[in-house]
């Protein structure tokens, strides 16, 4: 159960969603809850179903009074870093919500300030704050779109089921045929035992 409500009409909750994966952006959200918002099934996306995460989306949706998302794109990542770009995406998500805002509440440990808002960042927040799981909940399932979408080129990498995730079928598929244009060269894609010339 969540155990923070919202404080004020104008306090923004962000998360990310792919900061570990191997292809793809890192996407953000921002989302402006009412502070009398109710939504019983809302918790942390990872701790959700895929099924459950896209039920309740369009209820988030209908019940905020603002809501935003932004993709940061592999080669973004590739020259600032993930932490950055995860912390650029959510600033880009946050500058597209239509209401100025007071407070922002920001899952994980790190933040840069966005304009002069104060903010706080909280720890397994998406699992505490409302604002913050909601935003959990539309940037993990934006960008599963993102990556159904992009595997209907690059089917042989099963985005549509690893959703750019190191999984050994998604490694073994790297080491295979290659790298594509979204997958983020910064990282480690393959185990160095895989990509030793012995």
């Amino acid at each position: 159960m969540l155990i923070r409500q919202i404080t004020s009409d104008t306090e923004a909750g962000t998360d990310e969603a792919g900061r570990g994966c191997l292809a793809g952006p890192v996407t953000a959200a921002a989302v402006i809850l009412p502070s009398d918002f109710e939504l019983a099934e809302l918790n942390d996306s990872k701790k959700l179903t895929e099924k459950q995460r896209y039920y309740l989306r369009p209820q988030i949706e209908a019940k905020a009074i603002a809501f935003s998302f932004a993709h940061v794109y592999p080669d973004e990542i590739d020259k600032i870093n993930i932490l950055n770009a995860s912390i650029k995406a959510m600033h880009l998500a946050l500058s597209q919500l239509y209401l100025t805002i007071d407070f922002i509440a920001v899952d994980g440990n790190c933040f840069h300030p966005f304009k002069s808002v104060p903010h706080e960042c909280v720890i397994m927040g998406d699992g505490k704050y409302q604002n913050i799981a909601a935003a959990s909940v539309l940037a993990k399932t934006y960008r599963d779109d993102y990556m159904k979408k992009i595997h209907q080129e690059f089917s042989k990498y099963s985005w549509d089921k690893n959703k750019g995730y190191p999984t050994k079928l998604h490694r073994e598929a790297i080491s295979k045929y290659g790298t594509t244009p979204h997958h983020r060269k910064s990282f480690q894609l393959l185990p160095k035992q895989l990509v030793l010339k012995l």
